[in-house]
């Protein structure tokens, strides 16, 4: 099977304006995000998809494969679905790495490839990570049945603790492997009720009925969106040990 990975980014963040740019040790933090993906054994290309000639440039200075976009998407999978449509080579998983989390683990994107490969009933592999705090709205919470299939995603503490308390939550991982048709399908659809009302891109592959599994992997990693998170990823470099292996 082959596979694509796309890295959706924009410039005009308002929570962190211009966050891809923002520099690491010296990298910009789309870059960390491009460099650790290459550290992945299982895909047969990489693009970073931006809507700004700056980010563009920056890609081009660090030799980073990259490609402009339009400005309107709703969201980054819309984004990676125009860049995906574009391509000559035909792809069978197209795998969405969030430009914000640049410390994504190389080691999560091969479980998540290596486990979509093995359960193809799914449209979509969406992994989590288990936590204990979940007051914070950026973290999107994530609700699952007994085999792992995705019921419902939110920004709320889910499942309410009304009777009973929850020993940790499920955090969606920005790392989404997707079916070639089930991408197009999200994104041929209209933004969906659930999706506007939570801001959550993934909420519309339910509503319209497509299959989301999950599977559950150790470690760190998390979005930048605010400058709370900028300063502690730059704390968390101090003590990377992929960083020495790509700068």
């Amino acid at each position: 099977m082959k596979v694509l990975g796309l890295i959706p980014t924009r410039l005009g963040s308002t929570r962190l304006p211009s966050k891809p740019l923002l520099e690491i040790n010296g990298i910009p933090l789309i870059i960390h995000t491009y460099k650790r993906a290459m550290l992945s054994k299982k895909f047969d290309d990489i693009i970073i998809c931006c809507d700004d000639k700056k980010i563009l440039d920056v890609a081009k200075k660090f030799k980073a494969k990259c490609v402009l976009t339009s400005k309107h998407h709703n969201n980054g999978t819309e984004r990676i679905t125009e860049v995906l449509l574009k391509q000559k080579n035909s792809y069978d998983l197209i795998v969405d790495i969030q430009g914000d989390e640049p410390l994504i683990s190389p080691d999560h994107i091969d479980k998540v490839i290596d486990f979509h490969k093995k359960n193809l009933s799914a449209d979509i592999i969406l992994p989590t990570l288990r936590i204990k705090l979940a007051d914070n709205q950026n973290l999107i919470k994530v609700v699952t049945d007994i085999k792992n299939n995705v019921l419902y995603l939110s920004r709320a503490k889910i499942p309410l603790e009304f009777k009973k308390k929850n020993s940790f939550y499920k955090k969606h991982l920005s790392i989404i492997s997707f079916k070639k048709n089930a991408l197009i399908k999200y994104s041929s659809a209209k933004k969906s009720n659930l999706e506007k009302i939570e801001d959550i891109e993934l909420l519309r592959a339910l509503e319209i009925g497509l299959k989301i599994k999950t599977l559950n992997l150790v470690g760190d990693s998390f979005s930048v969106d605010v400058m709370e998170d900028f300063i502690k990823a730059k704390e968390k470099f101090k003590t990377d040990k992929i960083l020495k292996k790509y700068s």
